[in-house]
């Protein structure tokens, strides 16, 4: 049996991964964080059921205290808000205590799921992987703490660079998961990194690609003269004259390095061995990574397209690729979406909302995947892009742009962003507060009333549009194809709609249609926001909520003909399904892979705080 003899030339020393975020003071940070988050989201989706220590504990705050699987009690405070919604101090968790402050500080998520598995409903397997991506979810919170800037600094940064400093879904427990990344992907790729790198490119058969474009990118040349230089282009073309290939018959798409290397070179191995897929070279712009990590804005080019790209991790509930049919619609649901608000005085000039549309896609089916229904459904995501209108070009002078995530931002000296825009403004809180109802709602609310199509405004796809004294003056949208749903119940004003949008389009009754406006927005942004308005802006939780409700019938007053959508569409109902995004994780889906992407779980309701009798 043959032998192989070591090389006389031994490899340099391997230095591991230097991460000096990861040290005692910044973790014991970030882990009693994510705790209080924990206790006070599973308890909100009733996953976990604390009990009041004291008759003050049934009230509005108060003590409350959990049994772990070993029947060690956990003690903390917690303050009720609406939706039935907990937040929870992370200070005053301690264990083996009655709430009364007495006990050891307890602080660790991890060790907190270890103990109470049974508690959670866990079962073995989804225990392992929730540890693994709560882990992998606090170090990246430490890096983002280790490296914070102040409320102040953060005021002054353009958007997409703002986007590198925020903390992640306010939902989601797991909200940095990123399955499949290594400790020196995530240092390069992921927002926090806030490394701005180049995109590698290839050139793929019109055999097994396809594209879609609308408006002045409707031929894929269109496109490529806007995002490629001259040099560029032709360099791509060269490429492929060299290797006998008639340039014709390729179209050119960006591709994420580290989806390049993990999952189209293993997977797409044959059509790379044919020639239908042909690696060429950066275009040399400089991109940065957005909160949804696949998405890239050109910080080098702002004129140029924002890129979305298929990335192959398990991040927040899903695989991040992008579905072959839905990537190839996305141009035309633009183009639908769109044409409604052209078309519509209110949008287009009272509100001067931005759709920051999905104008042009490429999609490549896998030959073998794509046509097994059963396999699971990120084997069928792999290899695309989509262009989205830059949002840089689409603002007015001295108007800036941040995302609604954003004003949920608390600084590492207790500020919360949404407290020095205020100050910047020198509006009074509450006046502050109905501009950005203004800006936001209007819109949102009249494509569900007028069209009986809503989006998914939630703090990644909503934008809010500032004026140079940071007050709220409009709104920008993104995420077409993923996240528009229009209604099951015919209405007159679909009769318009394109075939290839009505087919690809998710449907709902409109009983569940408005709930997209009350978890995206409401519940997965208000929520959280009206308590931090209360503490920092001394405007009650009350006073918040009824100004968003003034601003809706506000808009019921200036569209007195649109009644009876109002009432099919109704937003003021006494209770709400409660959506249940953790529960998804959890006990429905766990990491089990499956042929569809998951949906949200609903378990029970919950009070509405827009009803009248709130």
């Amino acid at each position: 049996m043959p032998t192989y003899p070591a090389s006389r030339h031994p490899a340099a020393p391997h230095t591991p991964f230097d991460t000096p975020e990861l040290n005692r003071a910044v973790w014991d940070r970030v882990a009693a964080r994510l705790l209080a988050k924990m206790l006070g989201e599973f308890a909100y989706e009733e996953v976990i059921r604390p009990v009041p220590v004291t008759d003050e504990g049934a009230g509005r705050s108060g003590a409350y205290s959990l049994t772990l699987d070993d029947g060690t009690s956990l003690g903390f405070h917690a303050r009720r808000g609406v939706y039935g919604g907990w937040r929870v101090d992370p200070t005053t968790i301690r264990e083996d205590a009655e709430g009364t402050g007495g006990g050891t500080p307890f602080h660790d998520p991890l060790r907190f799921l270890a103990r109470g598995s049974r508690l959670l409903g866990l079962d073995g397997a989804t225990l392992g992987h929730l540890i693994r991506e709560l882990t992998a979810t606090l170090t990246a919170d430490a890096r983002l703490d280790h490296t914070a800037l102040s409320a102040a600094q953060l005021a002054g940064l353009p958007y997409a660079e703002l986007e590198g400093h925020q903390t992640g879904h306010p939902w989601l427990v797991a909200n940095k998961g990123r399955i499949g990344f290594s400790a020196a992907d995530a240092a390069r790729f992921a927002p926090e990194a806030r490394s701005a790198t180049v995109l590698p490119w290839i050139a793929v058969s019109t055999r097994i690609a396809s594209y879609r474009g609308v408006g002045r990118v409707a031929d894929p040349r269109d496109l490529y003269g806007q995002e490629l230089d001259p040099d560029v282009r032709e360099s791509f073309t060269t490429v492929l004259r060299d290797r006998r290939l008639d340039p014709a018959d390729y179209l050119f798409l960006p591709v994420h390095p580290w989806q390049w290397d993990e999952w189209i070179v293993p997977l797409f191995a044959p059509a790379i061995a044919d020639g239908d897929i042909v690696p060429l070279h950066t275009d040399d712009d400089l991109r940065l990574p957005q909160q949804s990590i696949r998405t890239f804005t050109n910080v080098g080019r702002p004129d140029r397209h924002t890129v979305k790209l298929p990335l192959s991790i398990l991040n927040t509930l899903v695989w991040r690729g992008l579905p072959t049919e839905r990537t190839l619609a996305a141009p035309q649901v633009t183009a639908w979406v769109q044409g409604l608000c052209e078309a519509d005085p209110f949008l287009r000039d009272t509100c001067g909302v931005i759709l920051l549309g999905e104008v042009a896609s490429v999609a490549v089916e896998h030959p073998l995947y794509d046509h097994l229904p059963e396999s699971p459904y990120q084997f069928k995501e792999i290899l695309g892009a989509i262009w989205r209108e830059p949002l840089q070009p689409r603002l007015a002078p001295g108007e800036r742009a941040r995302t609604l995530a954003s004003l949920l931002h608390t600084d590492p000296g207790g500020r919360s962003f949404t407290a020095e825009l205020v100050e910047r403004s020198g509006l009074a809180p509450a006046a502050w507060l109905t501009r950005l109802f203004a800006a936001l709602l209007p819109p949102l609310l009249h494509f569900l009333y007028r069209y009986g199509t809503v989006f998914s405004p939630h703090g990644e796809n909503a934008i809010v549009v500032f004026d140079e004294n940071d007050v709220p003056v409009r709104l920008a949208i993104k995420d077409f194809v993923d996240d528009v749903n229009v209604s099951a119940r015919p209405l007159p004003e679909h009769d318009t709609m394109p075939e290839g949008v009505r087919e690809i389009l998710l449907t709902e009754d409109p009983s569940f249609l408005t709930q997209f406006i009350h978890s995206g927005l409401f519940v997965g942004v208000f929520r959280y926001l009206s308590p931090l308005c209360e503490e920092q802006l001394d405007v009650p939780e009350g006073e918040f909520w009824s100004l968003v409700r003034a601003e809706i019938l506000r808009h019921h007053a200036r569209f007195p003909e649109l009644k009876e959508r109002f009432e099919i569409f109704d937003m003021l109902t006494p209770t709400i399904e409660r959506l249940c995004l953790n529960r998804n994780r959890l006990h429905l889906d766990g990491y089990r892979d499956r042929p569809e992407r998951p949906h949200a779980a609903v378990h029970g309701v919950v009070p509405n705080p827009l009803h009248p009798s709130a």
